[in-house]
C-alpha cells in the first residue's frame, strides 16, 4: 500500500513525539540546554528561584571584586541585564550616592558606612523571606554591631588591612605601623587610598582608638602623618599589587586579596600583620532606599552567592569568605582553591590577629573631622 507523503511524515513525527514522551516518562519535562559562560564554566541553575519581571539591574561595586562569570550566569539564567559600576573608597560611593542622580540598585558598603547610610535612610530594610540564601554564611560573620540582625545587608567579603613588603627588596622588615615612618622606606610605598584606614592606623601608632572622636587626638595624629605622605609613592585602591608585582613599590598598605595575589606572582612578597593590630573589615551587600529593581536585588543576591556560584570568589578575588556553603564546594570540587585558601595566614586569619584587631566604626559628625583631615593631608 502507498501512503501519500504527507501522511507519512506526519506519522514519522506523531511516532517520534510519543517516543520523547515515553523516553521522558509521565509529568517530566525536557532538561533546560545548558548556559555557559564566555570563559567556558556552565551555570547552575538557581537553588533559590525568585520570580522576577525586571530586566535589568543596576549595581555599584568596588573595583576588581565581582566575578565576570557570576555576571554572565546570572544573566543567562534570569535574562537580566547587569549594569555595573565600580568605586576605589566607601566616601566615593557615598559621596555618588548622597548627590542624587544615582539609579543603583545595590551597593557594597563596609561596616562603618552601613551604620553612616542607615542612618541617613539611604538603606531599605531586607525582607528576609525573600532570602533563603542566609542560611549558606557562617554565623561569625553575621549579627555584627555595625548591622544588627542583619536588618539591611548580607556578608558578601571579609578581610584586613596590614603591611605588605617585597622581603627581597627591603632590608629591615616592618613589624608595626609605627615602622612605616622609617626613612628607610621614603618613595617606595604604596598605599591604600582610604582615609580611615590611614587615619585609623595612625591614631594606633599613638596609642589612641582607631575611631577616635577627640579634635585634640585627631590634630596630633595628622600632625604625625604630614610627616609620613611625603615618603608614600603612591595612592592606589584599585589594584596595590601591580606597583608590587611590577617593583614600582616594595611595601605599604593593603587588603587580604590583593597581598595574596601580589605573593601568587612573586614569593618574596609578605603580609606583615603589624604589632598594633590589625584593621578588620567586612564587606556587604545592601539595597538603596530607591531602588528600582528590588526583585532582580533579591534574584541576584539569593543566586550569585549560592555556593557553586560564589566559590569563584575563592579563583578570582580571594578574601576572607563568609559563606559556608561556598567553601563546602570548593573543598569539594575545587580542592586545589580549597587548600591555597584554608593554608594561607592571609585569607584564613588567625584568631590571634582577629582577636587583636581594630574595626572601624561610624564616628557620627566627627567623621567631617576625618574628610577635612584627608582633604588637607592629599591636598585636595
Amino acid at each position: 500500500m502507498r501512503i501519500h507523503r504527507s501522511l507519512h511524515l506526519t506519522f514519522l513525527l506523531v511516532a517520534g513525539c510519543l517516543l520523547m514522551t515515553a523516553c521522558l516518562g509521565a509529568g517530566s519535562t525536557p532538561t533546560p540546554a545548558p548556559r555557559i559562560t564566555s570563559g567556558g564554566f556552565e551555570c547552575p541553575e538557581p537553588e533559590f528561584p525568585i520570580p522576577v519581571e525586571a530586566t535589568e539591574l543596576n549595581i555599584y561595586v568596588w573595583t576588581e571584586y565581582v566575578p565576570l562569570e557570576m555576571i554572565e550566569c546570572f544573566e543567562l539564567i534570569y535574562s537580566i541585564k547587569v549594569n555595573r559600576s565600580e568605586y576605589s573608597s566607601n566616601e566615593e560611593m557615598y559621596e555618588v550616592v548622597t548627590t542624587g542622580g544615582s539609579n543603583y540598585d545595590l551597593v557594597q558598603p563596609s561596616d562603618y558606612m552601613i551604620e553612616l547610610m542607615a542612618r541617613e535612610g539611604l538603606l531599605q530594610e531586607l525582607d528576609r523571606e525573600k532570602l533563603p540564601v542566609f542560611g549558606n554564611f557562617d554565623p561569625n560573620y553575621l549579627d555584627l554591631e555595625f548591622d544588627p540582625a542583619n536588618k539591611y545587608t548580607v556578608p558578601y567579603q571579609a578581610g584586613t588591612t596590614a603591611i605588605v613588603v617585597n622581603t627581597d627588596a627591603v632590608d629591615t622588615i616592618p613589624r608595626s605601623w609605627a615602622d612605616l615612618w622609617n626613612e628607610e622606606y621614603a618613595g617606595r610605598m604604596v598605599f591604600l587610598d582610604d582615609s580611615r584606614a590611614t587615619i585609623g592606623m595612625t591614631l594606633l601608632t599613638l596609642g589612641y582608638d582607631v575611631n577616635s572622636t577627640d579634635p585634640a587626638q585627631l590634630q596630633e595624629a595628622e600632625n604625625k602623618l604630614s610627616e609620613l605622605i611625603p615618603n608614600i609613592k603612591l595612592f592606589d585602591s584599585d589594584s596595590p599589587k601591580t606597583a608590587l608585582v611590577a617593583g614600582v613599590a616594595d611595601l605599604g598598605v593593603t587588603w587580604t586579596a590583593e597581598a595574596l595575589l601580589a605573593q601568587q606572582e612573586n614569593p618574596a612578597i609578605q603580609y606583615i600583620y603589624p604589632s598594633e593590630g590589625a584593621i578588620l573589615w567586612q564587606d556587604n551587600w545592601a539595597m538603596l532606599d530607591n531602588a528600582a529593581h528590588a526583585d532582580a536585588a533579591y534574584a541576584w543576591l539569593n543566586y550569585t552567592m549560592q555556593g557553586n556560584v560564589f566559590w569563584m570568589m575563592l579563583r578570582d578575588f580571594p578574601y576572607t569568605n563568609p559563606n559556608t556553603a561556598a567553601l563546602e564546594y570548593a573543598k569539594a570540587n575545587e580542592p586545589e582553591l580549597y587548600d591555597l585558601y584554608t593554608s594561607s595566614p592571609i585569607t584564613n586569619t588567625p584568631a590571634s590577629v582577629i582577636g587583636s584587631g581594630h574595626r572601624i566604626s561610624d564616628v557620627g559628625e566627627a567623621a567631617q573631622l576625618y574628610d577635612a583631615i584627608w582633604a588637607r593631608l592629599l591636598g585636595k
